[in-house]
C-alpha cells in the first residue's frame, strides 16, 4: 500500500467519523437518538471551569478598565503585547496635571505665595503618578498576569479535553444506535421462518450485532479514559481558586498601599499649604479626616476662630519683628515636616527662635534652634513676650 493510499483511507475514514458524530448530534437534538448523560460530579466540575473563566474574564477585563480608563490605550497596549514589542513610556494624568501646575508656578513667580503653592500641589501630584505606575505595575504582575494565564493555559487545555470528551460521548452513543438497530434487523430476520429472501444470509446480520458489539466495548472504553482524563483536570479548579485567592491577597495590598501612599503624600501637602493664607477658609474637612486612628492628622489654624481684636494683636506682633531686625522667642503649635533643606521642621510646643529675613515671603520667618536653622511657616508660632 502506498501513502497516497494510506492518506485516502485515513480521510475516508475520518469523513466517516465527523457524519457519525453530526448525525448522532443533529438526531439528539431533534430528540430522535438517545444521550449518555454524564455523572453528576463530572458535571458539576464542568459547570465550576465555565463559571470560573466566565468571572475571570470579566474581572480581569474591568480591571484592565480600572487601570486604564482610555479604551484607546488600552487597545493600542493590547496590540504591542501581542506584537511581543514595548509599549511607548506615556505620561498619567497625575503626572501632567503635576507639570502643568509645575509650570504655571514658574510662569507665575515660585517666590509668590500662589507660584509656591502650585510648585508644592505639581510635586505631590507627581509623587501620586509614581505610585499609580508601581500599583498598576504590581497589579499587571501579581494579578492580571496569573488570570490571563490561566485563561490562555489551562482553561484551553480544559476546553481542548472537554470537546474530545463530547466526540468520544458521540462516538458511544452512536454505536449504541448501530448495535440497537443491528440487533433489531437481525430478530426480524429471524423471524422469517428461516426462508430469507434470495440473496440475502441471515448470518451477515449476527455478523454486524458481533462486529456493532465490539465497536461499542472500544467507544466505551475511550469514552471511560476520556471521561477520566476531564475529570482530573477539573478537580484542579480548586487549586486555580485558591491561586487566585493569593493573588487577590496581592491585588488588595497593592491597592492599599497605593491609596495609603496617596493620603500621606495630600497630608503632607496640605500641611505645606496651611501656611497659606488663601487656604485658612478652606480648611473645614479636618473633623472628618482626624477621626481616622492610625494616622495623626495636625490641625491647621483657621483665622476666623480667632477674636478679631488678639488676631489682629497676633498680626501685629509678626508685623513688628519683620520691621526690626532683632529676634524674638516663639513657640511652635503644631508639628511641622519640612518640605526641603531650606525649611526646619517643628515640634508642638517647643521653644524656638525666630527672626526676619529681608526679601522674605511676609508668610514666614527664619527659625533656629541651637545650630539648626531654616524657614519655619508663622502660622506654626506664637510669639512669646
Amino acid at each position: 500500500m502506498n501513502v497516497m493510499d494510506f492518506n485516502v483511507k485515513r480521510f475516508a475514514a475520518d469523513a466517516g467519523t465527523f457524519l457519525s458524530r453530526a448525525v448522532q448530534f443533529t438526531e439528539e437534538k431533534l430528540g430522535q437518538a438517545e444521550k449518555t448523560e454524564l455523572d453528576a460530579n463530572l458535571e458539576n466540575l464542568l459547570t465550576k471551569a465555565e463559571n470560573t473563566k466566565i468571572w475571570t474574564e470579566k474581572i480581569m477585563k474591568q480591571t484592565e478598565v480600572l487601570l486604564q480608563p482610555n479604551p484607546n490605550v488600552r487597545i493600542e497596549e493590547f496590540l504591542y503585547e501581542k506584537l511581543e514589542k514595548k509599549a511607548p513610556t506615556r505620561m498619567n494624568n497625575h503626572d501632567l496635571l503635576g507639570q502643568y501646575m509645575i509650570d504655571s508656578a514658574n510662569d507665575f513667580g515660585p517666590g509668590t505665595a500662589y507660584g509656591n503653592a502650585l510648585a508644592k500641589c505639581g510635586e505631590t501630584q507627581k509623587q501620586i503618578g509614581s505610585a499609580e505606575r508601581e500599583f498598576i505595575q504590581s497589579t499587571a504582575i501579581n494579578f492580571l498576569t496569573p488570570f490571563r494565564n490561566f485563561l490562555e493555559g489551562d482553561f484551553k487545555t480544559i476546553s481542548k479535553e472537554r470537546k474530545l470528551l463530547q466526540n468520544k460521548r458521540l462516538d458511544l452513543d452512536a454505536a449504541k444506535t448501530r448495535l440497537k438497530k443491528a440487533r433489531v434487523t437481525e430478530a426480524k430476520a429471524a423471524q422469517l421462518d428461516q426462508c430469507p429472501p434470495s440473496g440475502e444470509n441471515p448470518m451477515m446480520w449476527a455478523e454486524e450485532v458481533t462486529k456493532a458489539e465490539q465497536e461499542l466495548r472500544i467507544t466505551q472504553s475511550e469514552f471511560d479514559r476520556q471521561a477520566e482524563i476531564t475529570r482530573l483536570l477539573l478537580e484542579g479548579i480548586s487549586g486555580t481558586h485558591a491561586h487566585h485567592l493569593r493573588c487577590l491577597n496581592d491585588f488588595v495590598e497593592a491597592q492599599a498601599t497605593y491609596y495609603a501612599q496617596c493620603y500621606q503624600y495630600l497630608l503632607d501637602l496640605q500641611k505645606q499649604l496651611g501656611s497659606f493664607p488663601s487656604t485658612f477658609s478652606s480648611n473645614n474637612n479636618q473633623t472628618s479626616t482626624s477621626s481616622l486612628p492610625s494616622i495623626s492628622i495636625p490641625s491647621i489654624p483657621i483665622s476666623t476662630s480667632l477674636p478679631t481684636q488678639a488676631n489682629s494683636v497676633v498680626t501685629s506682633g509678626f508685623s513688628e519683628l519683620r520691621a526690626s531686625s532683632g529676634s524674638r522667642k516663639a513657640r511652635v503649635l503644631y508639628d511641622y515636616d519640612a518640605a526641603d533643606s531650606s525649611e526646619l521642621s517643628l515640634l508642638a510646643d517647643e521653644v524656638i527662635t525666630v527672626y526676619s529675613v529681608p526679601g522674605m515671603d511676609s508668610d514666614w520667618l527664619m527659625g533656629q534652634r541651637g545650630n539648626q536653622k531654616g524657614r519655619v511657616p508663622i502660622t506654626y508660632l506664637e510669639l512669646l513676650n
